[in-house]
């Protein structure tokens, strides 16, 4: 379409104002000969093309008016089939020119002597008319195209809009609201029908826009809690003004944040740019050196791996170094913890949901952390905590690699490499039903366990002393090292809480030493009370914190029932029986520990053949 084709009606309109005016016929030609409008005998020609148009051809190429007073006979007509002979006894030719580019041409025509006297008799006076004609059509073609131009941009702005997962709201320098995006519809439960020219304060109350027409810079990510319909919504506001001539203000355009949802993004973003190497694991036992070696050959893998050790041992340390070591390692890394999450929200975290899946559940759905971590590695910790009907949806996961969502019912293929953890003793909960015994098996392909810190001595004494000089960085302090009853008391504690608790126990005693060496009063008190000989030494003293462990105390219990009952068949069940497990689990604690009679006449491995053979 021509620029003129766009505006033939108004050009219609002019030509037939000027040729009741005139007494002469107007015809208005395009730049690609098309007759745009005319009146007379061209009328019914409107929307045809020119067959010749020698004139219109010279007038558009030259962008010069030309007058022609006899039809037929002038130097441009003389290439003309119908030199000699035209049907129009005279006309006048004007180019029609937009800013720069000629667009067409508008000519007043005689067809007969009548209408040729008059242009002959009023020539200048009648160019100079057909000039500005001229003008007004391509004054018409200019605003024409700019109110397109407003009214795409304006679509734009509004598919840009409403693309955005953000509330976006405008209001006008009287707070009337003149644009409201789908996502604050949702976001507030109100259709933009119906708030649309509406105060804002008629339907939000705490959504401070007015204020940001008195700020020149407006606010960024202003925490606010704002009332709508009843319901009161805790959000994370940023607007601008929108300035007019002179830098006046004339409104605000604002975008509105869930601050929950906001918070959840930033943790997942902090967690997936926190990488950890094998590098970054402190110790320098023989327990931790093995480890990291065993775990970065099967780093490599694409194997499930299970890591069990008691809390704190660093257990997502050892996943995110194993996914970095990984052929995934740019890939992502998703990690969720299945105990700290209720049971009726872990489905949908981990699986996603569709939309109406529940109430109250995101429009359009949205993705579990399965599909998030496609590609990469999902972590799953405290996986013993995890409730028997998501156990089977998990077994299905790894034997199928697919993930079906909440209230959905497509399978989404998944590449995923999974690695969980827990603190748990899943041989235990198997016994008791509470764990899924195909699960177990799935889940430890490659079973890594991490030694508690009390069983390597060894690497108490680096730790201490990398997390003193990390915690004098980040607190500006200048600890130069410990006193040797603060030494004495870290070295003999059984830290029950691991490497996440000794790191507590230096950051309190960084923050609380006053002069340059932690002294036993800068220490917790656990530690303080907990002082005594090394760890690998001490004794087990019931009732003195720090001394015996569970395990230990497992070990003793066991023990001492056997003693009691005999290490006989049918001692071993009394011992069960007594101790609340079952025979299956004293034969499991017997080859785990290594148990056997206080008088010496079983061997160290007779626990592991007695497990070997039972058939229970």
């Amino acid at each position: 379409m021509t620029r003129l084709e766009r505006v033939k009606e108004d050009s219609q309109r002019v030509a037939e104002a000027i040729a009741a005016a005139l007494g002469v016929e107007v015809e208005i030609i395009d730049l690609d000969l098309v007759r745009v409008a005319g009146t007379g005998k061209v009328r019914n020609d409107v929307g045809s093309r020119l067959l010749r148009g020698f004139v219109n051809k010279h007038v558009l190429k030259t962008r010069e008016p030309v007058f022609i007073r006899e039809a037929g006979y002038h130097s441009i007509c003389l290439s003309c089939p119908l030199t000699g002979n035209c049907f129009y006894k005279a006309s006048m030719v004007y180019p029609i020119i937009a800013e720069e580019d000629v667009i067409g041409t508008i000519s007043l025509i005689a067809f007969s002597d009548e209408q040729k006297n008059t242009l002959c008799a009023r020539t200048a006076s009648l160019m100079e008319f057909i000039g500005r004609m001229a003008d007004l059509i391509a004054a018409k073609v200019l605003e024409t195209e700019a109110i397109t131009e407003k009214i795409i941009m304006a679509s734009q702005v509004n598919a840009v809009m409403d693309s955005v997962d953000e509330g976006v709201v405008a209001i006008n320098s009287q707070g009337v609201v003149t644009h409201f995006n789908l996502s604050a519809e949702r976001m507030f439960n109100i259709p933009k029908k119906e708030i649309l020219n509406h105060h804002l304060e008629e339907y939000l109350s705490g959504l401070p826009l007015l204020q940001a027409l008195r700020d020149p810079g407006g606010f960024t990510s202003r925490e606010c809690f704002v009332q709508a319909k009843g319901r009161r919504l805790h959000l994370l506001v940023t607007a601008r003004p929108i300035t007019g001539t002179g830098g006046r203000p004339v409104g605000v355009v604002a975008s509105a944040r869930d601050f929950k949802e906001t918070q959840k993004l930033a943790y997942e973003i902090m967690s997936a740019q926190q990488m950890f190497t094998f590098d970054d694991i402190i110790g320098e036992s023989r327990a931790i050196k093995e480890l990291k070696a065993r775990a970065g050959k099967i780093a490599r893998s694409q194997s499930t791996v299970l890591i069990t050790g008691e809390s704190g041992t660093g257990k997502e340390i050892f996943a995110r170094a194993i996914h970095s070591a990984s052929p995934r390692k740019n890939r992502p890394f998703v990690a969720i913890n299945c105990g700290a999450i209720p049971e009726s929200l872990l489905e949908s975290e981990l699986f996603g949901y569709e939309e109406g899946a529940f109430t109250g559940a995101r429009k359009g759905g949205k993705p579990g952390k399965f599909e998030l971590a496609n590609h990469g590695t999902i972590f799953l910790d405290e996986i013993g905590n995890m409730s028997l009907y998501l156990q089977a949806k998990l077994l299905r996961v790894l034997q199928e690699r697919q993930v079906e969502r909440v209230g959905g019912n497509r399978l989404i293929p998944v590449d995923i490499r999974i690695i969980a953890a827990t603190n748990s003793n899943l041989q235990e909960m198997i016994d008791k039903g509470h764990f899924r015994e195909d699960l177990f098996y799935r889940l430890s392909v490659i079973p890594l366990t991490i030694p508690p810190l009390r069983e390597r001595p060894e690497d108490i004494k680096l730790l201490l002393e990398h997390y003193r000089e990390h915690y004098n960085n980040l607190l500006g302090k200048n600890i130069r090292g410990y006193t040797p009853r603060a030494e004495e008391a870290c070295l003999s504690y059984s830290w029950p809480g691991n490497v996440r608790e000794l790191i507590n126990a230096v950051e309190y005693a960084v923050n609380l030493a006053e002069g340059e060496l932690i002294d036993l009063d800068s220490l917790p008190l656990a530690l303080q009370e907990g002082g005594g000989p090394p760890v690998e030494t001490a004794p087990r003293v019931p009732g003195r914190r720090g001394w015996l462990t569970l395990e230990q105390m497992e070990k003793e219990a066991i023990t001492s029932a056997l003693e009691h009952f005999g290490w006989t068949e049918q001692g071993k069940i009394k011992a069960a029986r007594v101790l609340g497990v079952s025979r299956a689990t004293i034969y499991r604690k017997i080859a785990r520990y290594n148990l056997f009679p206080r008088n010496g006449r079983e061997g160290t491995g007779n626990g592991e053949r007695i497990f070997k053979n039972h058939k229970d």
